[in-house]
């Protein structure tokens, strides 16, 4: 007698130009589908509020979970573009995406990791380091991030503010730099009772923000706050590889301690001499005694550098400020489409989920 059980669909995923195809089972959305066969799609904070993964959709159909209408308006949808991270296939697909690696995406990897330091770099910012275990390498390019997963099962991402060590040798442990938000889950306990030997379970790496390796075009590392962390790896890199085109680090704050590693910067920048450094400060007091640059960190690009034509951007941080930085580089001052690269730092409340 023949089973009655139903067999679930798949669905058959291309994605132009590069010719990559991949499946998704019945239910899965693109992305993460994407992810577990190693196919290199652009995304950010895989949970429908940065826009990072946005693409179009050439044949098919999807239906998209939740999602923030800035990262995906009605107009956009209506014109055919879609969100892989919360975009579910409802027929087989045809996608217009970039491909952000050539050879497909590192795997991803569970393990626990154990804190080694607690170092607080200002009021509000932490420094963690953790070790990794000594059984296995854990693989990841400069500018992504990982994620810890709570008792509870919720997640939050960090981004590692170091470069992984040189080819052919094994990361023993991450650096990561945590803003704390009061009231937030994870970051409350972070900055309050987290202790050194504490054991936290993390996985990745993801994220498709990393250095690309164009050796012509100068670039403009722009961060705001603690979205310095991912721009700390790749000048790293930049050090490690010997990598010499030209690159300025515009770094903005509200007030010149939320610059949490100024001194840092201006080390690698007197030892790495196709590097230059704009602070910039926003709300500076006069007790502060700031005599530097003050604005909006993505405007002083703007007043140095009209015409960007020419250039790569690399920007991290709040997602007003990379949002505010796309628009304006892209529309006022030349920059190709294609040539901005960006991690919104995205917190829960920008997620629209309590606690951080």
């Amino acid at each position: 007698m023949a089973s009655s059980d139903a067999v679930a669909p798949s669905f058959q995923i291309t994605v132009q130009p590069s010719g990559r195809v991949f499946a998704a089972q019945a239910g899965e959305a693109i992305l993460p589908a994407g992810i577990r066969q190693g196919i290199g799609l652009p995304y950010g904070c895989k949970d429908g509020a940065c826009g990072s993964c946005k693409c179009r959709l050439i044949e098919g159909r999807v239906v998209h979970g939740p999602h923030q209408s800035k990262a995906l308006s009605e107009a956009e949808e209506a014109s055919g573009l879609i969100l892989t991270c919360c975009g579910v296939p409802q027929t087989d697909l045809v996608l217009e995406a970039r491909q952000v690696t050539e050879v497909g995406a590192l795997p991803v990897k569970r393990m626990p990791t154990r804190v080694m330091r607690l170092e607080r770099k200002s009021p509000d910012v932490m420094l963690l380091t953790l070790q990794l275990p000594a059984t296995e390498a854990f693989a990841y390019r400069s500018g992504q991030y990982i994620e810890f997963i709570l008792r509870d099962g919720t997640r939050r991402s960090y981004s590692m503010a170091n470069a992984p060590a040189a080819v052919g040798s094994t990361s023993a442990t991450l650096e990561l730099h945590i803003r704390h938000m009061p009231g937030g889950r994870f970051t409350d306990h972070v900055f309050t009772t987290m202790q050194e030997k504490e054991i936290l379970r993390a996985e990745g790496p993801f994220g498709s923000f990393f250095l690309r390796q164009d050796f012509t075009k100068p670039m403009v590392l722009l961060a705001s706050g603690t979205g310095f962390a991912p721009i700390k790896a790749l000048i790293e890199q930049m050090q490690q590889q010997g990598i010499n085109r030209p690159a300025t680090l515009y770094w903005g704050g509200r007030r010149p301690r939320d610059l949490y590693m100024h001194e840092w910067v201006q080390a690698r920048v007197a030892e790495m001499p196709h590097l230059s450094y704009v602070p910039v400060v926003s709300d500076a007091l006069p007790e502060d005694g700031w005599n530097g640059r003050t604005g909006f960190v993505h405007q002083a690009v703007l007043q140095d550098l009209p015409n960007l034509a020419g250039h790569q951007v690399y920007a991290c941080g709040a997602p007003i400020v990379v949002d505010s930085a796309r628009e304006a580089y892209i529309g006022q001052a030349g920059l190709p489409e294609d040539q901005f690269f960006a991690d919104a730092f995205t917190s829960e409340a920008d997620k629209g989920n309590p606690g951080a």
